[in-house]
């Protein structure tokens, strides 16, 4: 005769297995003997006129007509003053503080804020810079920090 296949801990596994699905069991019919029902009118919410969930309707007195006009869906167009002004905003003025010709790099001082934004010869658009030039030039985000892009003198 073979020896039986059922062990100490198989046997203690299957009776907590057991117990766990006893306890589901007794919580579950706890659960269907304190519920109320759960009707449709019990889950319905409101809102009240200053727009905060309520379980009573709405008083239809303080109800606000808004005319269709007034709402607006998406973002306004923009005028050509706007796109001029932001064209603008983008563009900055500064002076060239130094500028290798050698190496092709150089450093430009910004007007507004005093800081200063590396430039390559290959960010510039037209001619060549040299130091004391008053220049215009465009700010982008390089691997290092910002750099000068799109770069002409004034």
């Amino acid at each position: 005769m073979g020896k039986s296949q059922q062990t100490y801990s198989k046997t203690e596994r299957e009776k907590k297995r057991i117990k766990k699905r006893e306890e589901k069991q007794k919580r579950k019919e706890a659960r269907k003997a304190n519920s109320t029902g759960g009707n449709f009118e019990d889950m319905i919410a409101y809102v009240d006129h200053n727009g905060n969930l309520t379980d009573t309707p709405p008083d239809p007195s303080m109800k606000v007509e808004v005319d269709i006009e007034d709402i607006q869906i998406s973002v306004p167009k923009t005028t050509e003053e706007d796109k001029i002004a932001a064209e603008e905003a983008k563009f900055r003025k500064g002076k060239v503080s130094f500028f290798d010709h050698s190496k092709g790099f150089g450093f430009i001082i910004d007007s507004e804020n005093q800081e200063k934004y590396f430039v390559h010869v290959s960010g510039i658009l037209e001619g060549e810079l040299n130091e004391n030039d008053n220049v215009s030039f465009e700010l982008e985000r390089g691997q290092k920090g910002m750099n000068a892009v799109r770069v002409s003198k004034i």
